[in-house]
């Protein structure tokens, strides 16, 4: 199937494989994937059998947020390639089917940006610095920051503008994330005006759509007024789940939907229409469907299901209520377990994983592999679409002892090493041979380190092994493709006993019966499922004959697809 043969709404049940290109492939030995490097591997993605990539940012950046500092937004990074690099990339992931989903971070610049840079150089209170949050400072020297916001990288929100000799002076940027990543201000034409230009830059070179980057937090509450942190609160990443963290004067305003409104009428002037995801870091599944609104975004991740764990009430009330509420507004909902943010669920549904010690926390590994794969087949037959995470295919986990000098994540500077734990996922992928690099270039260089024991990891040491991770991934997005009953459609759940949840997707022609063991013990399916097994996530997958009925037995931390 290629490009053209694909429906409109092909993102309602589309699978979506992200892609952090400084460590997918490098062509050229330098240590940092690029573009060239991941149109070598497109032939991977195609066998995979997902529908679209998304690529996190390759613009022109100083990369000390890994390329989410943008400095130019219409051109790509020397280290990773070229805008015609770009340009064939789209060619031939349409080709093979596949649309490609690009990465705009609208919340900051760099400080490299051209716009920051001019504003330095300005005056106060002028146009260029007005592109910017940019306030007087309180105290009589005007030494004190503009408010108490806290960095999600930590310490405080705010640095002081500097003048031309480096001394600072009575005037503060906003900064949410870095020093070197100033917020923007949305509330300025001038900022809108050039975003929809950006958008309507890479739509017309095919794009065929954005995921956008702290979608919740462009608008920041009039007057900007102090938030009252709870003591603990250090204004992290996995604290935007505290119900008032999540809506506060700098996340999730009203005011972010009338951007949103905007964009999506660019969007709607393409054939076909070109479509985004929201990185919608919210309190709930209703303020979640909010951005899915129809003159909104199409999409949004789901980070309340990612946040469930291996919790069978906490993953069955998130499943109802996001389903409830996108139906609420016509759109379908967006399932995630890994990125390049979060520690990767093999890791982090491992049983000894701890959230607060979790660079120092005992885990097992090999049965975190097996809730992984059960979890992930288990959310590959919900209703809607699903965004993979590169690596996640081969059962990688977090890798947790990197050497603080090797460390690159903001978060692990700005904390005195006690935060920052992104670099662990971010771990260029091993794609063959016994020793690193694995194939990710011709060199031994990696801009982070893998580990010495991924052998049995590689792309090439799991294709066509029977019951590897990678194939469970490739036969499970077959048949999702191939089974009318799963993608869009119906939800209907079945009665289960305690830690284990099943359900059915009915079509016009059949249906697909899913369940999901989340205990340590083997469950005996009732026979009226039936026993014709059409992927399991492990192989403690066993048929019974009870009195002459047949009946399926699955093992602990065991997810199943049956024909119903």
């Amino acid at each position: 199937m290629n490009d053209r043969d694909r429906p409109v709404d092909w993102w309602r049940d589309a699978v979506v494989y992200q892609v952090y290109p400084r460590s997918f492939a490098d062509s050229d030995g330098d240590g940092i994937g690029d573009i060239p490097g991941l149109i070598s591997r497109l032939d991977h993605l195609e066998d995979l059998g997902v529908d679209a990539i998304w690529i996190s940012p390759f613009y022109s950046s100083p990369l000390h947020d890994g390329g989410y500092d943008v400095a130019d937004y219409r051109s790509i990074d020397s280290r990773l390639g070229t805008l015609a690099d770009v340009d064939e990339l789209v060619a031939q992931a349409h080709a093979r089917g596949m649309g490609v989903i690009m990465d705009i971070v609208p919340n900051h610049t760099s400080s490299d940006h051209p716009w920051f840079v001019e504003a330095l150089a300005s005056e106060p209170e002028s146009a260029a610095w007005d592109r910017y949050i940019v306030r007087e400072g309180k105290g009589a020297d005007r030494e004190v920051p503009p408010n108490n916001w806290r960095s999600v990288f930590h310490g405080r929100g705010w640095s002081h503008v500097r003048d031309v000799d480096g001394n600072p002076t009575g005037y503060w940027y906003l900064h949410l994330f870095d020093t070197t990543q100033p917020d923007l201000n949305w509330e300025n034409p001038e900022v809108r005006a050039e975003f929809r230009d950006i958008l309507r830059f890479w739509f017309d070179r095919g794009i065929d759509g954005f995921r956008i980057d702290v979608a919740h937090g462009l608008v920041k509450e009039e007057g900007l007024p102090d938030f009252d942190y709870s003591a603990e609160d250090d204004g992290v990443r996995q604290d935007m789940f505290d119900e008032d963290l999540a809506h506060s004067p700098f996340w999730d305003q009203d005011g972010v939907h009338d951007i949103y409104r905007e964009w999506r009428r660019v969007a709607d002037e393409y054939d076909p229409p070109r479509v985004f995801c929201g990185e919608t870091w919210v309190p709930n599944p209703v303020r979640l469907a909010r951005y899915q609104r129809p003159d909104e975004l199409h999409t949004s991740f789901n980070f309340d299901y990612l946040m469930a764990g291996w919790d069978a009430d906490r993953m069955r009330r998130s499943i109802d209520d996001t389903i409830a509420q996108h139906a609420a507004v016509g759109a379908p909902p967006t399932w995630v377990l890994s990125n390049h943010d979060v520690v990767r669920h093999r890791t982090r549904l491992a049983p000894g994983y701890d959230n607060q010690t979790r660079l120092t926390c005992e885990v097992d590994e090999q049965r975190g592999l097996a809730r992984a794969r059960a979890a992930t087949l288990f959310t590959m037959a919900l209703p809607g679409s699903m965004y993979l995470y590169q690596g996640e295919e081969l059962g990688l986990p977090e890798v947790r002892d990197l050497d603080p000098a090797d460390r690159h994540d903001p978060a692990w500077h700005r904390s005195g090493g006690t935060d920052g734990t992104r670099d662990g996922c971010r771990v260029p992928l091993p794609w063959f041979g016994g020793t690193p690099s694995y194939g990710f270039n011709s060199s031994d260089a990696s801009w982070l380190p893998q580990p010495a024991d991924w052998a049995d990891l590689t792309v090439t040491a799991e294709k066509g092994i029977e019951g590897s991770t990678l194939e469970m991934y490739r036969s499970a997005l077959r048949i999702r493709r191939a089974e009318d009953a799963l993608g869009a459609g119906a939800l209907a759940w079945l009665d289960t006993p305690e830690g284990v949840l099943a359900f059915s997707r009915p079509s016009d022609t059949s249906a697909v019966i899913v369940v999901l063991n989340l205990t340590d013990s083997p469950v005996h399916l009732p026979a009226s499922w039936g026993t014709d097994v059409l992927v399991e996530s492990g192989d403690e997958v066993a048929v019974l004959d009870d009195d002459g009925q047949e009946h399926l037995v699955i093992g602990g931390e065991t997810a199943v697809w049956l024909r119903g």
